[in-house]
């Protein structure tokens, strides 16, 4: 009689793992799509959107986006 082996419910395992960090790394990068090439610290990164951080400052230092329905909150990038 044949033993079934248990490496297979394991690289299962670490195939899913390996799949999920790969799509969480490229949604990362498509929350920051469409940013044009920019100096660190001169956009401002809000849940939803960017705009053009002014004035500009250190990278992960908050600021603010305005918006026709008033200010977003945000952090430098």
């Amino acid at each position: 009689m044949a033993r079934k082996g248990r490496g297979l419910p394991i690289a299962g395992a670490l195939i899913a793992a390996a799949a999920a960090i790969l799509l969480i790394g490229l949604m990362a990068q498509a929350s920051r799509a469409g940013v044009p090439p920019h100096t660190p610290g001169s956009i401002c990164y809000t849940p939803r959107f960017w705009c053009w951080a002014r004035p500009v400052g250190p990278r992960g230092s908050p600021c603010i986006c305005p918006t026709p329905s008033g200010p977003v909150a945000g952090v430098r990038g």
